[in-house]
């Protein structure tokens, strides 16, 4: 009884503190959005973009289409719920539409480092839009780094503006 008592437990103690996949939390705070559980680091062409005839206007509009951080993060501010929350809106009433959450950077730092800034920011976006019931099924969260910026002057202004997520639609 004993020999199989102790690997029962410890099963069990393992599966107590095993996380899902995809690394979510139970609510939105700014401590779950600065540890995300996986970090995977994946690029995308940037050109490529998906089918936003049928999107409402608002989901079209170039300013609530963006997620905007702080520089060297990854937290999720304040004037960016409301946004994350009308694309996960949309999602949940749309099932079958997909989006892609491109993650980017500012050009300050390496190449790698950007990569992975920019994944981290994307992937606190769709932890934060699958809080707010969008299906984890329909988004993709992927890095472009440094490398397609918005604005391309080396000032704090267009640095803001490149520190992003971007809601890219398809069906």
């Amino acid at each position: 009884m004993k020999n199989l008592l102790f690997p029962s437990l410890l099963a069990l103690a393992l599966a107590a503190c095993q996380t899902d996949t995809q690394g979510t939390s139970a609510k939105i705070d700014d401590e779950s959005m600065q540890q995300p559980q996986q970090t995977r680091v994946t690029a995308v062409d940037a050109t490529k973009r998906g089918d936003a005839s049928d999107l409402p206007d608002w989901a079209r509009d170039s300013s609530r289409n963006s997620v905007f951080f702080d520089y060297d993060s990854y937290v999720i501010r304040s004037d960016a719920r409301p946004v994350i929350e009308a694309h996960a809106n949309l999602l949940a009433r749309q099932p079958d539409r997909k989006v892609t959450i491109q993650g980017n950077a500012d050009e300050r730092g390496s190449r790698e480092y950007n990569l992975a800034l920019g994944q981290k920011r994307a992937e606190a976006v769709r932890r934060a839009m699958k809080l707010q019931g969008a299906n984890d099924m329909q988004i993709e969260a992927v890095s472009l780094g440094k490398e397609h910026p918005r604005c391309a002057a080396s000032t704090e202004s267009c640095y803001a503006q490149n520190r992003r997520g971007d809601f890219v639609y398809f069906r």
